[in-house]
């Protein structure tokens, strides 16, 4: 499988260009569906949301599935993943389906967070199981330059997906049927998504050891996981890069969570640069501006100064972001620091999966992203919980900004020490198992 590294040479491959085409239209469906679920919780004017509402509706979401995540992911390593991505987006149809007639009817409380609960489950199942399935399809010097291209190329299709759904719904009054007709869109996307991977055999993505049995037993699954955390354990670049990621993710929950207030009750409407859903549309769309940025610029960065230097710089750069450019707190700033956080979540993300890919074996695979998944999540809840007590309505709180700018900095510190840590020991490793 040998070949050149760049983009061009990356799409030369018809494997790579299917499994890209099957998250783009995954991940689009996801941005339709995702704006039809915010605007409904956030923006509904049939409906009302202060922030420990928005941080409980998000908690509700996540948090379930991410409890049961990294064992789901032990399947992720047995089962056929290209059976995992067709059955999962056939199932989101009827899902999406659910939560469009619950949206329609005026249904809140627990029975709409199920049904969208089921959704984001189906979700992260998918996103693993791209992740896991990337190293099938390309060579490993070009995976930097794959992970680049294909999570931003993602993130865009989000994007895409979310701005289309704003677009119809601007041509609406925004209320319940608005909200219920554009969710019940986000399942062509999926069917389409689920009709491109019927494309590869069925082994093609792996695992490499498939089981004979799609049945495991709760112990076989308990063993499977402990097995996944001891070998990332053992694997010291990768525990490293996720507990970077861990606390970037805590970072960007309280960011997250003061935006949103920001443009629902601070900013006004109209203006240059206007308050809510259409301002934080701008958001939404500067943060994908930044992932594209990222795309380019991460490989060539990488090449040169390696994975560990790029996430120091990206950490120390968003600490100092926030200590200077997001303590004022004003739309332009806003803007700008979504796009500077684009910039540096994805990269980092990039060198996560990357390093993920590189470091665990295909065995393992399935259950590390299942993790990196969980903690992704888990990471953002917490945070929003956290911040929704801290943050008052108007989302103006400079002390919580300097905090969030202070611990980028620590976990800059922090990653750099332990990645030389990892570099020091790692000789020593390899003399005593020789």
């Amino acid at each position: 499988m040998a070949g050149g590294t760049t983009i061009r040479h990356l799409l030369l491959r018809p494997d790579f260009r299917r499994l890209l085409l099957t998250r783009l239209a995954s991940q689009f469906g996801d941005g339709v569906f995702q704006a039809a679920l915010a605007g409904t919780v956030l923006f509904n004017p049939q409906r009302a949301a202060d922030p420990v509402d928005v941080a409980a509706a998000f908690a509700v979401l996540l948090l379930p599935y991410s409890l049961v995540g990294p064992f789901a992911g032990v399947w992720l390593d047995r089962w056929s993943r290209r059976q995992v991505l067709l059955r999962a987006h056939v199932l989101r149809a009827p899902l999406v389906a659910c939560v469009a007639v619950l949206v329609l009817g005026s249904v809140e409380g627990a029975a709409f967070y199920a049904a969208g609960l089921a959704v984001f489950s189906v979700n992260r199942f998918v996103l693993a199981a791209l992740s896991a399935a990337l190293p099938h399809v390309v060579d490993e010097p070009s995976l930097v330059s794959a992970n680049a291209f294909s999570t931003t190329s993602g993130t865009v299709a989000t994007v895409a997906g979310g701005g289309a759904a704003l677009g119809l719904l601007q041509l609406t009054d925004s209320g319940d049927v608005a909200y219920a007709g554009v969710a019940l869109a986000a399942a062509l996307p999926y069917l389409g998504a689920a009709a491109v991977v019927a494309g590869f055999a069925r082994p093609y993505l792996g695992p490499d050891h498939m089981a004979r049995s799609a049945r495991l037993s709760t112990r076989e699954i308990a063993r499977g996981m402990v097995s996944g955390v001891r070998h990332a354990w053992a694997e010291q670049p990768a525990a490293a890069v996720l507990a970077a990621i861990g606390v970037h993710r805590l970072c960007y929950g309280v960011l997250t969570l003061m935006t949103l207030l920001l443009y629902r009750n601070t900013f006004p409407a109209d203006g240059p640069l206007p308050g809510g859903l259409l301002g934080l549309g701008a958001v939404v769309a500067a943060g994908a501006v930044g992932t594209l940025l990222a795309a380019v610029v991460t490989p060539s960065v990488v090449r040169r100064i390696g994975k560990p230097r790029w996430v120091v710089v990206l950490l120390t750069a968003a600490g100092l972001a926030q200590l200077t450019l997001g303590l004022v707190l004003q739309p332009a700033t806003v803007l700008v620091g979504a796009l500077l956080i684009g910039v540096i979540g994805q990269s980092v993300k990039i060198c996560v999966d990357t390093t993920l890919q590189e470091r665990i074996d295909d065995d393992h695979r399935g259950r590390l992203f299942s993790v990196h998944d969980t903690l992704f999540n888990v990471s953002f809840v917490v945070a929003l919980l956290a911040a929704a007590v801290v943050l008052p309505p108007s989302g103006v709180s400079r002390p919580v900004v300097a905090a969030v700018g202070v611990l980028y900095l620590l976990t800059a510190a922090g990653y750099a020490w332990w990645s030389r840590s990892s570099a020091e020991t790692a000789p020593e490793r390899l003399r005593s198992t020789q």
